[in-house]
């Protein structure tokens, strides 16, 4: 009875939708994200950045998932206004990476742009090798 349903269960295990990981490994992601080209006037591929997909509710701290031009994600990307970051009462916990393990973070100041104005801090979670980073170069 006991190996009958392990067995049971294990087919409902694979038998289920790819993880959250697994559903953001290929541009486009899955869910409610949104191509922030089609959202704000940017171009569709942000040397340093990659092509940038979020989903519209989180908006604008994100979180902003970063692709090569092959639409294989490299970094998850939060956009974190620096009157927030200045505020002791404004917290950003857990903060997720969707793409799955990170190999290191890189932390620099935006004046602001087209779809997060103010000032922010780029808080970049690499899901690849920091010689990987040119991946996302300009031509």
């Amino acid at each position: 009875m006991l190996a009958r349903f392990a067995a049971v269960a294990l087919t409902a295990v694979f038998a289920m939708p790819a993880t959250a990981a697994d559903q953001v490994e290929k541009a486009p992601p899955s869910g409610a994200y949104k191509k922030v080209s089609d959202l704000v006037k940017l171009p569709e591929f942000l040397p340093g950045l990659g092509q940038l997909y979020v989903d519209p509710k989180t908006l604008p701290a994100g979180p902003f998932l970063a692709y090569d031009r092959e639409g294989r994600l490299v970094s998850t990307v939060y956009m974190l206004p620096i009157e927030d970051l200045t505020n002791k009462d404004k917290r950003f916990d857990d903060l997720a990476a969707p793409g799955g393990k990170v190999d290191h973070v890189d932390v620099y100041f935006n004046a602001g742009h087209p779809g997060v104005e103010k000032p922010h801090a780029h808080v970049v979670l690499w899901h690849v090798p920091k010689v990987d980073e040119t991946r996302v170069a300009g031509k």
